[in-house]
């Protein structure tokens, strides 16, 4: 190997994987890597997985075989949340080197000064329970938008999915490091941050999760809003039983935070909601799209929904499109059911074949389609601040407005990280 190692990363995944992938490059390049592309030669390559669905797993398996064609010889380290369900099952994939779980992967760099080519791959990882302490992390200089993680975990237990088992318990930041993490971001030029976190509405709980709430989200808001520098905040997702009157309302007339929600709706379906062990019902979701459309009638809210979970007949399936049709929401999430091992979900019945899923999906994402139109078509002839991205694709740059509606104009060098008055049409 070099001297000067080269590594090169890979996320698979949501918005906190992305800020986590950051701080692991951070940490290896101040122990003297070099960072190069995942599509070029480095000595180790750091994929970042995801398993909410089986799609993540597979391609896992087909960057792993990817690397194999490429760099034999170079070292495969496996870490996020299909490391630590699976760990196993991963160190059994020819050519990944290391496996590091939940507890073990920022101490990646200590891991790597004494790791070699071997036949079989070493596992560091531990059971999800003894999983505690918080790191925080944020991505920059990747994009022009900041992902800034502010907490991990989750103590629900929805019968569908495998966070918890993958991650642990809730914990969080305090707000004093939060904000002393906005100022440094603030410090380096970056004028939007996206909040993150696996139940961003549970913030509040010690690092190590056993505390009861000392701060809230809603203190979060209120002191992120006084810094000064950061021009726009987005909270990436929070769930509709955590999303309160008292934070719509600050957001409505915040200095920072953007009129953009992302709710998670899961099925419009009472049913479905209660055999998903979800925290609400259908009513009160709507009351939330209600109130912040009373306050904010220009905001975007968009909607995570799960489409063919066990027990899902056609008419459940209709309810929840109609309930989604009904409400003033501007795009969907769509995903389709896939069985993950040790979920509540299993047990139920019936199940949904594969081909009605995805049938299923497309209908709700045709759904999503029109409603981001119609959305889109409201606004036309308004004149919004839209932060331009630094990226140019095919002499093109794109950008959001306040309300996450998507502009697109010929590039142009001196826009990149601005925020310019924007006419839509």
């Amino acid at each position: 190997m070099t001297e000067k190692r080269s590594v090169a990363f890979h996320t698979l995944g949501c918005k906190l994987n992305f800020s986590e992938t950051s701080t692991l490059s951070r940490l290896l390049e101040a122990d003297g890597f070099e960072k190069r592309s995942f599509d070029d030669h480095a000595d180790v390559y750091v994929i970042n997985t995801c398993s909410v669905t089986d799609n993540a797993d597979k391609e896992c398996r087909q960057l792993v075989r990817r690397i194999q064609r490429k760099a034999p010889e170079s070292l495969v380290v496996i870490t996020g949340c299909y490391a630590q369900l699976k760990p196993k099952e991963i160190a059994s994939i020819p050519g990944v080197d290391l496996v590091l779980g939940a507890a073990e992967k920022f101490n990646i760099t200590q891991h790597l000064r004494e790791l070699s080519k071997q036949d079989d791959a070493k596992i560091c990882s531990c059971d999800i329970e003894d999983v505690s302490g918080f790191t925080a992390s944020f991505s920059i200089n990747d994009r022009t938008r900041t992902f800034l993680k502010v907490q991990d975990g989750c103590d629900y237990n929805c019968s569908f999915c495998t966070i918890p088992m993958a991650r642990g318990k809730s914990r969080s930041d305090t707000v004093a490091n939060v904000i002393a993490n906005a100022e440094q971001l603030a410090a380096n030029g970056v004028k939007e941050i996206v909040l993150t976190g696996v139940n961003l509405g549970d913030f509040g709980k010690g690092p190590d999760g056993n505390k009861q709430h000392q701060e809230t989200f809603y203190d979060l808001v209120q002191a992120l809003d006084a810094v000064s520098g950061i021009e726009r905040y987005r909270i990436s997702s929070i769930e509709p039983n955590l999303l309160t009157d008292e934070i719509i309302a600050y957001v409505a007339k915040s200095r920072a935070f953007m009129p953009h929600f992302h709710i998670p709706l899961q099925s419009g379906s009472n049913k479905i909601l209660g055999l998903m062990r979800r925290r609400y019902k259908r009513e009160l979701y709507a009351e939330r799209v209600a109130y912040i459309k009373s306050l904010m009638p220009h905001c975007a809210i968009g909607v995570d929904v799960i489409v063919g979970t066990p027990g899902e007949t056609q008419e459940d399936f209709q309810e929840t499109f109609d309930f989604l049709h009904s409400i003033d929401v501007s795009y969907l999430h769509v995903f389709t059911y896939s069985e993950r091992a040790n979920t509540k979900a299993l047990d139920i019945k019936p199940i949904v074949p594969m081909h009605e899923r995805h049938e299923r999906n497309k209908v709700l994402r045709n759904l999503s389609f029109m409603k981001q139109n119609f959305f889109n078509q409201q606004h036309v002839g308004e004149t919004r601040k839209v932060l331009f991205e630094g990226h140019e694709k095919n002499g093109l740059m794109e950008g959001y407005t306040d309300n996450y509606i998507r502009v697109q104009t010929p590039y142009r060098a001196e826009w990149a990280n601005q925020i310019i008055d924007w006419t839509l049409r």
